[in-house]
């Protein structure tokens, strides 16, 4: 993706990432559940998702026009970025010469829990959306490692055409088979993963499940040793059950 291909006029490709993480959590009480929504919705509101989003428009060299967050109550934050592939050129006073390769980033979150398991899911939604030669898969290691993240779904589309300099119309710039080609192995060696691609249509689609459990990992105000043998059992079975419906995208148990 480091080589630029030559191209005749404006690249006019359209690129979008959607990227979905999920961080489940055991939250025994009531009390413990809304303590931990409370906690949660502080670790990731407005302010600090604001702050990730600016890094990982740096990262893909991408100039932030405006950005849009707001908090909202009971929980959950949303940020909105407009961005540029180029700089734009000021005119003198409030006038200024656009380019049309507008694109956005958003980040939606939504922290909730389960009414009978006790367990607690927060889900934060990222869409990338791109124009010309940036592409938004090279931010996937940034976007995981920013989160706790036991399950990712990724869908990755291109968009339009463009032409090279023989007038020859591409339809996609870039060499791709898997989204999984972008993340880093360490990574990926931590999950199990799942592709379902559709090459003709330039659609990328994978879902990444945590394979361990450390179950300390996942309690919220409890000790795991405070626990019995057969409740740990019981709620490392439900965790799983949680994360394997959420990963399979429907309802199994």
């Amino acid at each position: 993706m480091e080589d630029k291909l030559k191209i005749y006029g404006f690249n006019n490709l359209t690129k979008s990432l959607s990227f979905n993480i999920y961080d489940v959590c055991y939250a025994k009480t009531p009390r413990e559940q809304k303590d931990y929504i409370a906690y949660i919705d502080g670790q990731y509101n407005s302010e600090r998702i604001t702050n990730l989003m600016t890094n990982l428009t740096e990262m893909i060299g991408a100039k932030v026009l405006n950005v849009s967050k707001q908090d909202y109550d009971p929980q959950g934050a949303s940020v909105t970025f407009l961005i540029a592939e180029e700089s734009m050129i000021p005119m003198g006073g409030e006038a200024i010469v656009s380019h049309l390769d507008k694109s956005h980033v958003t980040v939606h979150t939504y922290p909730e829990y389960h009414p009978d398991t006790c367990i607690a899911t927060f889900r934060v939604d990222v869409d990338v959306a791109t124009c010309g030669e940036i592409t938004p898969l090279s931010t996937l290691d940034y976007l995981i490692g920013s989160f706790d993240s036991d399950i990712i779904t990724m869908d990755y589309r291109v968009r339009g055409f463009t032409r090279s300099v023989t007038g020859e119309k591409l339809f996609i710039d870039h060499n791709i088979t898997s989204i999984q080609d972008y993340i880093d192995k360490g990574t990926l060696r931590r999950y199990d993963a799942v592709d379902i691609n559709v090459y003709q249509a330039n659609i990328f689609h994978t879902k990444m499940l945590i394979k361990e459990l450390d179950l300390q990992n996942y309690l919220f105000n409890t000790d795991v040793y405070e626990l019995q043998p057969q409740t740990r059992l019981d709620i490392t079975s439900n965790l799983r059950v949680e994360m394997i419906e959420i990963f399979s995208g429907r309802n199994i148990y």
